[in-house]
């Protein structure tokens, strides 16, 4: 088998809707989650604003009604709909995280990250860009990177 280097393999297969399942040393969890890269170009610039996946639907959905967060930002995921997802999940498109390129590469290469072999399916991914479009919570330069 052929060792392809991590930046390579990152640089040429990595698109929007690429996931990655990593830890995320911002989290108050010391467990891997699931993110989905929502760039529209990612090889197209420096940083990935990506979107992470929770098991903890209801406790999430709770705190958006709490805050007040806008309708849509809210996306549910079934195991039916991402075969990869044990339970019901849901992203919370109010926070997005901002990851560079070289961070990624750098999990890939220290082996502190796995690609998912399945891309998430595009109507759900839909529903991510749109829930960020919407949220007031996202800042209009990370909403720009998606569009452009």
């Amino acid at each position: 088998m052929i060792d392809i280097p991590a930046d390579a393999y990152i640089l040429t297969t990595i698109k929007r809707g690429s996931v990655y399942y990593f830890k995320n040393e911002e989290f108050a969890s010391n467990s891997p989650h699931y993110f989905v890269v929502l760039n529209k170009n990612p090889k197209n610039g420096n940083i990935l604003i990506l979107v992470c996946a929770t098991s903890q639907v209801e406790k999430r959905k709770a705190i958006a009604q709490k805050m007040k967060f806008m309708e849509g930002t809210l996306v549910e995921v079934s195991p039916l709909d991402f075969t990869f997802f044990t339970k019901n999940s849901l992203f919370d498109c109010n926070n997005v995280i901002e990851i560079s390129i070289g961070s990624i590469i750098e999990k890939l290469s220290n082996n502190e990250l796995q690609i998912c072999p399945q891309d998430m399916p595009d109507k759900i991914v839909n529903n991510l860009v749109r829930g960020v479009l919407v949220s007031n919570q996202v800042t209009e330069g990370n909403k720009k990177i998606l569009i452009s």
